[in-house]
């Protein structure tokens, strides 16, 4: 699983030089659980000094529970979000406090504001960026501080925080409340919360020191059953819902509108095992009543269900007998527990006694803002579901048996190869785009059986670009995969091709190969140090011809030497020019090379392999994978760091994500001009 590398931050490490009874509040054993305080809605803003302001981030209240290794991220009914949301649990338990922190996580959008509908569809990172907003901690190294004032917790926990990552600080705002929400609105934001400086924590109570004002009406409702229209083809037509009071089931609406065809797909899934044959409201609704809106509305049959499923509506108004007038889906809310959800109205008297108290000031500080997030991308699927669709740059693409292990040893699954490969995909892309691959597929993990696949004529995606070709043997045209974006590349490893293979050459010029490849292939009789030595003499040879070259590991037991050739040459150029090197290098070090072909005639020496210069030959991209103990990586390399020392395993699917955002591709120069062969020619037959 790709996770949230948090680096050990600087104010952590000052927190720890501290001694820990100097930190304020109650010695205390780590709670078995917490639940969260909550605010109280206020129908207007008000100014009052003794007040701060949060933005009301528009996702799920997550409190952080670290007690040690233990680590729980759970929702305020206490259910676990270490699988739905696990980059933020990854973060979390990377963070490295003892500590019980308060916050909400959200996706935020392109402008940085939090978006409910896309946290409701979120599975993976491909979905958007997840952040965890926190505003409060309430216990830390042993010690109880919900008895302290708020600006003095949320000064504990600013000290805390990590210096980069998805956990970010919920901040504060020093401008009246009146305008922060309406800025609020104006930037498309739920609301805002106001805070009582000095407020104490209280758990599980709503209180009037935390206030919430939004800036639009919103409002839980728990699903008590659903329409179908005569006629309809859509799942269903309308959700009817309600309020609990006083253990009673109360009707509020019918909702109509918000939701996708898909959302109404999977929302059908949920409520088949909580049909019943019976109304759960106290009144039975009249799914057929006409309105002043619809005096005329199609004929409705109603299916009740068990009234245990939470979702979030945005209306315009109440009417008089509780009814919400325009009401629209916003999403599901499996945070709430239904029994929990009643009709929430305003406390008219708190904002009406603090404002008549500071009618008229205005004291701005600061303006209301959010910063959009620019995160590096990490997964594209879920770890955690077995088969899921993701929809990427508008291509649907399936991902089956996500959980399947494809390195034993490791326990590395399959889904970690595809989050591999969405990860580095801008880095390995211009060495695939326009080129025909050769598939080499390992369904059931290194272990399993494997085979070549070079004709894909009907078994893939209409969408991927294919590239004919005959075979020696049959007078039938077939198709080779051409690999020119993201969604192929994931698709081919669905496919289980754990390395990618491409074409030296493209399907524009496929004679002309873009590069030539010297290809140190160890044999029985050498060891790796055989090869990083005849690499360095190759370089050296090269080097000495004013040739340049790039090195790569192969991710399994040799190195390959790349020249640059621009398309200019032909296939055959390259295979002699390729020869001429090798047989140069062979006669400095002819005790462990050799350039013969069969293997039998090596005795055991170091293969230099020219002969992967030939049409439709295919090696190991830049950056693939490899089918081998510890899923290592084809990773380009400076020349100083082929050397005594360097081994295949310093490069894997788990480090070389983060090893690419510090060194860049080093591979570029290799789709640069290309070489002028003839005068490399003459350079080194002067050697």
């Amino acid at each position: 699983m790709a996770s949230v590398k948090t680096k050990t931050v600087k104010s952590r490490a000052a927190a720890q030089k501290k001694n820990k009874s100097a930190i304020p509040g109650k010695r205390s054993a780590f709670p078995s659980s917490f639940s969260p305080m909550l605010a109280t809605l206020v129908d207007k803003p008000f100014d009052e000094p003794g007040w701060e302001y949060e933005i009301k981030w528009d996702g799920y209240r997550a409190v952080a529970l670290m007690n040690r290794k233990k680590v729980e991220l759970v929702s305020r009914n206490n259910k676990s979000f270490n699988e739905k949301f696990y980059p933020v649990y990854d973060a979390v338990s990377k963070w490295g406090l003892h500590a019980i922190v308060d916050g909400e996580v959200v996706v935020t959008n392109e402008h940085g504001a939090s978006d409910f509908s896309s946290l409701q569809n979120w599975r993976s990172e491909a979905d958007g960026t997840l952040l965890y907003y926190v505003f409060d901690i309430l216990w830390l190294d042993g010690k109880d501080l919900t008895g302290l004032p708020l600006n003095q917790r949320r000064s504990i926990l600013k000290d805390h925080l990590p210096n980069d990552g998805i956990i970010r600080m919920s901040e504060s705002f020093g401008a009246t409340a009146s305008e922060l929400l309406k800025a609020a609105g104006e930037m498309g934001l739920e609301g805002i919360i106001a805070k009582k400086t000095d407020s104490e924590y209280t758990p599980g109570i709503r209180t009037r020191e935390w206030v919430k004002m939004k800036t639009s009406l919103r409002h839980e409702v728990v699903i008590g059953g659903y329409t179908r229209n005569e006629g309809s083809g859509k799942p269903f037509s309308s959700l009817l819902v309600g309020v609990f009071e006083k253990g009673k089931f109360f009707y509020t609406g019918k909702i109509g509108t918000g939701f996708t065809q898909a959302q109404q797909k999977d929302m059908i899934k949920l409520f088949k095992p909580i049909t019943v044959n019976k109304s759960p409201f106290t009144t039975e609704p009249d799914v057929n009543k006409p309105s002043r809106f619809r005096p005329d509305p199609p004929k409705a049959k109603a299916t009740w269900l068990k009234p245990a499923l939470v979702c979030e509506v945005s209306y315009r108004e109440v009417t008089t007998d509780g009814v919400m007038r325009h009401p629209s889906f916003e999403g599901m809310r499996e945070d709430r527990n239904a029994r929990d959800v009643k009709r929430e109205i305003a406390d008219t008297n708190l904002s009406q006694a603090v404002s008549t108290k500071t009618k008229g000031r205005s004291n701005s500080k600061s303006k209301l803002k959010t910063t959009p997030v620019k995160t590096s991308r990490k997964t594209v699927v879920n770890p955690s579901e077995k088969t899921q669709v993701r929809k990427l740059n508008g291509k649907e693409l399936q991902f089956t048996n996500v959980q399947k292990i494809y390195w034993p040893k490791e326990k590395i699954t399959k889904g970690e190869l595809i989050n591999y490969y969405y990860q580095i995909a801008p880095f390995i892309l211009p060495y695939l785009k326009g080129r025909p691959e050769s598939l080499n597929r390992y369904p059931n993990g290194i272990n399993g059986k494997s085979f070549y696949q070079k004709d894909v004529t009907g078994k893939i995606a209409d969408w991927i670009e294919l590239f004919p070709y005959k075979s020696k043997d049959e007078d039938q045209q077939k198709n080779y995969m051409i690999c020119n974006d993201e969604e192929t590349l994931l698709y081919m490893a669905n496919l289980g091709c754990i390395e990618i293979n491409p074409w030296s050459s493209t399907v524009s010029k496929p004679e002309n190969p873009d590069w030539c490849i010297i290809d140190l292939d160890p044999g029985k009789r050498t060891e790796f140090e055989d090869v990083i030595e005849a690499a360095q003499v190759t370089h050296t040879i090269l080097n000495g011809a004013g040739i340049p070259s790039y090195p790569k590991t192969s991710g399994s037991t040799g190195i390959h030497i790349y020249i640059p050739l621009g398309a200019r040459y032909t296939y055959e150029h390259s295979k002699e020019f390729a020869r001429l090197i090798a047989t140069i290098v062979h006669q400095q070090i002819p005790e462990f090379t050799s350039i013969e072909r069969a293997v039998s005639a090596r005795k055991g020496k170091m293969y230099l392999d020219f002969l992967q210069n030939r049409p439709q030959a295919t090696l190991a991209a830049p950056y693939s994978a490899r089918p081998k103990p510890g899923a290592t990586v084809s990773m380009p390399l400076e020349w100083n760091e082929v050397k005594k020392g360097l081994s295949m395993q310093d490069f894997n699917i788990h480090n070389v994500p983060g090893l690419l955002k510090k060194r860049g591709d080093l591979f570029k120069p290799v789709l640069g001009k290309g070489i002028d062969m003839k005068k490399a020619i003459k350079a080194l037959e002067k050697i």
